[in-house]
């Protein structure tokens, strides 16, 4: 629920992050985020968003509340890692319960495995601990910019973050019944579930060789503390590299299984047509001949400061800086271009928590004529994949990873 504390959070954080005197219109606490928002989304995604304040959150851009879906602020993405106040909310379905750790079991088993067992989170703790540090980010990261538009949450670019993440490895999980020579894939529920019967349940599959990766975890902890309610408490399946959606939050259930499973969010959603992006890593027991799950996140970089129409001053020195990212394969370089992309110039890479994480970068840019100039940054990952120029379309509106612009004002 919105507390009256979060909303007057709320309308705090609204003024802090824009820098503006009087409130937006809408009230004290739900404070209109549209200055936040690119001007490529949907008019009404405009006209409806709100910063608004979860508990145990700073001001988010609020797109869906039932089910919830805010995402950050491009000025929350100042550093490697995304404090856990800060990080994005994302769920499909709207019945979200207040799991008590205390009682909470995980039901590991399936026709793909020699026993099923359920372990508590004591149990689950005393596996061996393992760390990572890697994005999170929505498919749908950036739907809101496909032109046309397309069906789905009008996400802008905040729905991602990146977090140390601490838990048990997957494999680990599974060995405690062993597995089957049989089995094909890991099927994963959590807690959260439909309003209505005939709604679809959450529930996601991941190919055997990438559930028995070293870094996929079954994790509880985040940046050093206990996962936050929204974030999946008290367990949730971590799958660095691959898009959130096999993320799943409050994990109750770990099921091996023999045949690749059938479920409407495995079969229908997050798929892409087959040959559209530059794929590695491939979800082969899911595939047709037409399109194929959606797997790993595809190489991005944003602009985080300056902010979009931002002034600067002819002749002298703009600090300009942001974030790159990729599937898991490293950045490699960034580049910033001032002409409309006819040069490029390199930018400098700073501090590197992993392959999986944030990559921060900074540019010293000196503009030397006064008017409007656009800074175009992209991204180069350590195989040779660049951020997209041009959108590539997709009917569900995936991977968007073409290069941003920023507009600056020089006076």
């Amino acid at each position: 629920m919105i507390t009256r504390r979060g909303l007057l959070e709320a309308a705090g954080g609204a003024l802090a992050l824009t820098g503006a005197g009087p409130a937006w219109p809408g009230g004290a606490g739900e404070q209109r985020g549209e200055a936040l928002l690119s001007p490529l989304l949907p008019a009404g995604t405009r006209a409806e968003a709100v910063l608004d304040s979860l508990p145990g959150k700073k001001p988010l851009i609020k797109l869906t509340y039932r089910p919830p879906n805010y995402e950050a602020p491009l000025a929350y993405f100042r550093t490697a890692i995304t404090p856990n106040d800060e990080f994005f909310v994302r769920y499909h379905l709207a019945d979200i319960p207040e799991v008590d750790a205390a009682t909470w079991k995980l039901n590991i088993g399936g026709e793909g495995a020699n026993a099923d067992l359920q372990i508590g989170l004591d149990e689950l703790k005393k596996l061996p601990a393992f760390e990572v540090v890697a994005v999170c980010q929505c498919a749908g990261n950036g739907r809101g910019l496909f032109q046309p538009h397309v069906a789905g949450v009008q996400w802008g670019h905040g729905a991602m973050g990146c977090a140390r993440w601490k838990g048990a490895r997957l494999k680990d999980v599974l060995d405690v019944v062993g597995l089957k020579k049989e089995a094909v894939e890991v099927v994963f529920d959590g807690a959260d579930g439909p309003v209505l019967d005939k709604t679809p349940d959450f529930v996601k599959s991941l190919p055997m060789w990438k559930a028995i990766e070293e870094t996929t975890l079954v994790a509880y902890e985040m940046n050093g503390e206990p996962l936050p309610h929204w974030n999946g408490f008290p367990a949730r399946i971590i799958v660095p590299g691959w898009t959130a959606t096999y993320w799943v939050k409050h994990i109750t259930s770990i099921t091996a299984v023999t045949r690749p499973f059938d479920g409407f969010w495995m079969k229908t959603a997050y798929r892409i047509p087959v040959g559209k992006f530059p794929l590695v890593a491939r979800f082969i027991s899911q595939e047709t001949a037409a399109n194929t799950p959606i797997t790993e996140i595809v190489v991005n970089s944003f602009i985080t400061n300056p902010a979009d129409g931002a002034r600067a001053k002819a002749g002298r020195k703009t600090a300009i800086s942001g974030i790159a990212w990729d599937g898991g394969y490293g950045i490699r370089a960034v580049e910033i271009s001032a002409d409309n992309g006819k040069s490029w110039t390199e930018a400098s890479l700073g501090e590197d928590p992993g392959k999986f994480a944030f990559r921060p970068w900074s540019y010293e840019f000196i503009p030397k004529r006064r008017g409007k100039l656009a800074l175009t940054d992209r991204a180069t990952n350590k195989i040779g994949q660049t951020q997209a120029q041009e959108l590539i379309p997709n009917p569900a509106g995936y991977n968007n990873n073409v290069a941003q612009t920023v507009a600056l004002h020089v006076t």
